[in-house]
C-alpha cells in the first residue's frame, strides 16, 4: 500500500490540484484518499488499477469540498456534472503551446517565481517526487526543519497569492525553466539512487523524469539546457539494468556489464546532445549540457579501461570553473584518480573535508576511502567505508559499504 502510494501520489495530486488550484489541499485530499484506502483495502482487496482508485476517491472529496465553499458554487456547476460521468479530468480550452499534462503543470506551478527557489525544488520534490521531509533535507545537504518550513511557507504563498495551476507562455515560462529543471533532474536522481529505504532504484521516478523532460523538449526546443538535461537523463537511464545484481545489491560502474547498458537510450542521449549543441550555436554549454557530456564519454566506452577519463576530467575542470559546487569538485577528483592517481586525488578530497555542505554527504568518506584502498592504507580505508556506512539512509549502499570495508582488510 506504501508502494502504491509513494508511486501515484504526485498524479493524483496533479490531477486533484486542476480542480481545487491549490497544492497544499490536493495533498491534503491525497492523503484523505490514502486513509479510506487504508479502510477499505484490506476488507475489500486491491483493486485492479490502484492509482485510477486513489484518484477517483481524491477527486470525489475536491468536489465535496467545492461543494462546501457556497462561494464555488458555479464551478461546481461546470466541475461536477463531468466529474459525475467521467473519470477523466475537465478539459481546458487548447491552446498551440500548450502540453495537456497535469504533472507538467504540477511543477511549474510549485516553481512559480513568489517563492525561493531553495523552496520551488523541496514544494515540488514533495510534491511530484514523493520524497518524504528527511530525504529531501539529505538531498539538499540541510537540516530537515529547514526543509519543513520551507514546504509549509511555499504552500501558504501559493495559496495566498492565488498561483494558477498552468503551464505559462513566454517570459513566464522562462523565468521558471531553470527550476524545472532542476526539479526533473533531482526526481530523476530520487529514482536513479534512493536516499532511503530498502530499494536502490525507483524506476517509475526516472520514467516520470525523462518523459517531463521529453515533454518540455517538445514544449521549448530552442532551449539548449533542456535538450542537455534530456540528454544526460537518457545517458543515465541507459545503465539501470546493469546497476544492480538480481538480488538488488549495487554495482558499481567499474564491475557493470556494459552489454546490458541500453543502446536505444544511448543512441537518444546522442542525438538530444547534438541538439544541445545545435540550438547552443556555439554559445558555452550550460551545467546540464556539460554533464551529458561527461555521460557521452562513458558511453562510448565499451568497457570501463576504455573509459577517456582525461575528457572526463577536463569536462569537470570546465564545469568547476563556470558552476562551482563541491559535489563536482568531489565528481573531478574521481576522475583525477583515474587519469593522475590517487594521491592527486586525495588531495582534492581532503581539501573537501572542511565543506560545511557536504559534512554529512556519504559520497565523501565513501570516495575517500576507494582512494585510501588504491594507496594501500587498508585501516584508513576501512574507517572511511564505516563512516559513509553511518551516514547513508539507503539500506542496499549500506550493506555495499560494509562489505567495500570488510574487504579493506
Amino acid at each position: 500500500m506504501e508502494t502504491v502510494f509513494r508511486l501515484e501520489a504526485p498524479r493524483v495530486i496533479a490531477a486533484v490540484a486542476r480542480l481545487v488550484r491549490d497544492v497544499g489541499v490536493a495533498e491534503e485530499l491525497a492523503q484523505d484518499a490514502l486513509v479510506a484506502a487504508l479502510e477499505q483495502w484490506p476488507r475489500d482487496g486491491v483493486p485492479d488499477h490502484p492509482g485510477a482508485w486513489l484518484t477517483t476517491t481524491a477527486r470525489r472529496r475536491a468536489v465535496d469540498l467545492i461543494r462546501r465553499r457556497e462561494n464555488h458554487a458555479r464551478k461546481l456547476q461546470e466541475i461536477g456534472r463531468d466529474l459525475e460521468t467521467t473519470t477523466a479530468p475537465p478539459q481546458e480550452p487548447a491552446d498551440p503551446d500548450d502540453i495537456d499534462d497535469d504533472l507538467l503543470r504540477l511543477v511549474f506551478t510549485a516553481c512559480h517565481p513568489v517563492l525561493s527557489a531553495e523552496s520551488r525544488i523541496a514544494l515540488t520534490l514533495r510534491l511530484l517526487g514523493g520524497l518524504t521531509t528527511p530525504e529531501i533535507a539529505r538531498a539538499f545537504l540541510v537540516p530537515e526543519p529547514t526543509v519543513a518550513q520551507r514546504i509549509v511557507r511555499a504552500k501558504k504563498t501559493l495559496a495566498t497569492r492565488n498561483v494558477p495551476f498552468e503551464v505559462p507562455y513566454g517570459p513566464d515560462r522562462e523565468a521558471r525553466l531553470g527550476s524545472v529543471l532542476d526539479v526533473i533532474y533531482l526526481i530523476f536522481n530520487e529514482g536513479y539512487a534512493a536516499t532511503a529505504g530498502d530499494d536502490w532504484l525507483r524506476p517509475a521516478l526516472c520514467e516520470d523524469a525523462l518523459r517531463l523532460g521529453r515533454q518540455l523538449a517538445a514544449l521549448m526546443p530552442k532551449e539548449p539546457e533542456v535538450h542537455g538535461l534530456v540528454s544526460l537523463l537518457e545517458f543515465q537511464a541507459s545503465r539501470s539494468a546493469a546497476r544492480t545484481s538480481p538480488d538488488g545489491t549495487p554495482v558499481l560502474l567499474k564491475d557493470q556489464d556494459r552489454r546490458r547498458w541500453n543502446r536505444m537510450l544511448i543512441a537518444r542521449g546522442i542525438t538530444a546532445l547534438d541538439r544541445a549543441r545545435s540550438v547552443a550555436a556555439g554559445a558555452a554549454p550550460g551545467p546540464y549540457a556539460l554533464q551529458a557530456a561527461i555521460a557521452a564519454c562513458h558511453a562510448h566506452a565499451y568497457t570501463y579501461d576504455r573509459t577517456d577519463w582525461a575528457g572526463i576530467a577536463t569536462l569537470y575542470g570546465l564545469l568547476a570553473a563556470r558552476f562551482p559546487s563541491p559535489v563536482v569538485e568531489l565528481n573531478r577528483a574521481v576522475a583525477v584518480s583515474m587519469t593522475e592517481g590517487p594521491a592527486a586525488a586525495l588531495a582534492i578530497v581532503d581539501a573537501l573535508t572542511a565543506e560545511p555542505a557536504l559534512r554529512e554527504y556519504h559520497l565523501l568518506p565513501s570516495v575517500r576511502a576507494d582512494l585510501l584502498s588504491r594507496l594501500g592504507r587498508t585501516a584508513e580505508a576501512r574507517t572511511e567505508f564505516e563512516r559513509a556506512a553511518a551516514l547513508t539512509a539507503s539500506a542496499r549502499e549500506r550493506r555495499l559499504l560494509l562489505h567495500r570495508a570488510e574487504a579493506s582488510d
